[in-house]
């Protein structure tokens, strides 16, 4: 396994509508955290979605900074995940 940090970050927030991924209030976004690896933000962004679960317009992304930083360096283990 590699030591090198691949930053990830975890944001949420309330929907306008759950077809979409525009945010009812950006001044509510919930920004969870910043973390060096998938598994480690998989983790926070599953706890936060497990926790919103019953309302339907909450989401939370995860988001692959390392590729927008360095594209060069982008993995392909995944799309990205929404609850």
């Amino acid at each position: 396994m590699s030591d090198r940090q691949l930053l990830h970050l975890v944001i949420g927030g309330e929907l306008k509508d759950v077809t979409g991924v525009e945010f009812r209030d950006l001044s509510k976004i919930d920004l969870v955290g910043a973390y060096p690896g998938y598994d480690e933000a998989y983790k926070a962004w599953k706890a936060k979605a497990q926790a919103t679960v019953d309302n339907a317009h909450m989401r939370y992304f995860i988001i692959h900074a390392h590729r927008l930083l360095d594209p060069a360096t982008g993995e392909t283990h995944d799309q990205g995940h929404s609850h």
